[in-house]
Parts: C-alpha cells; structure tokens; sequence
C-alpha cells in the first residue's frame, strides 16, 4: 500500500558482517508481529540468508520465524524497525542498492481465499555506515 516508504533513507548500518537498515509498516494501521509472514533483505543484488535475519521492534529482538507467534508485540505505522541479516557490506563512499520484501497479513481483511496478505517491495540507494 505505501511501498516507496518501506526503507527508511540513510540507515544502512554495518559492523561484523552483519548489516541492518530501518523497515517501516506499508499500511496504515498498527499489526501485531504475528501478522508478518515474510521479510528479505538484499544489498547489491546479494541477500541475506533467512536464516540469519532478526527483526527488532520495541526495543525486542526476533528470528522471523518467531513472529508467528507475537500477538503481544505491535508495530505501529510511526515506528520503525530493524531488520537485520548476514552480510558483510564495507562502509565505505559508495552507495549500496538495499532491496527489502514484506510479506504481510492483514488479519482484519477475509476474501475468499482467506486473510488478506500483503506483498511489497522497497529499494533504495545508500551509503553504508560503521555502527
């Protein structure tokens, strides 16, 4: 729904091989952690493994798999969160092309297929910093 605002600008951060940027929610209205059902994260057309991806809101951190089961974790639309994945991204002057997928249920919307699901995409350009 508001895709072009997934990432947040100038927040790739990277330190130990592990690099992370700030995800904002495409929808208007807050969803529990519960509701997120797939989330990527590329830099230079390289992406981070899925399994080595964490998510932190509310100053929590979880494995993706583990937000199956947050119903008491919200993520509100003026909140960001991190998203945090291996690769190792030099922060250097040079500008990184960061890719972050959302694969996201919206519990209150039923079609015929069942709960509504979401799927947006963000890209932006940035330059990489040092946490």
């Amino acid at each position: 729904m508001i895709p072009d605002r997934i990432i947040e600008p100038s927040t790739l951060t990277t330190t130990g091989g592990r690099t992370s940027v700030e995800v904002r929610l495409p929808w208007y209205r807050a969803l529990p952690g519960s509701c997120i059902s797939e989330v990527s994260l590329a830099v230079d057309g390289r992406s981070a493994p899925v399994e080595s991806l964490r998510w932190t809101m509310n100053d929590r951190t979880f494995r993706i798999a583990e937000l199956a089961d947050k119903v008491d974790e919200w993520w509100f639309p003026a909140d960001s969160v991190v998203v945090e994945g291996d690769l190792d991204v030099p922060a250097d002057d040079r500008d990184h092309t960061v890719d972050v997928e959302l694969k996201i249920y919206i519990p209150y919307i039923v079609t015929d297929h069942g709960v509504l699901r979401i799927e947006e995409h963000d890209t932006k350009t940035m330059k990489a910093v040092a946490a």
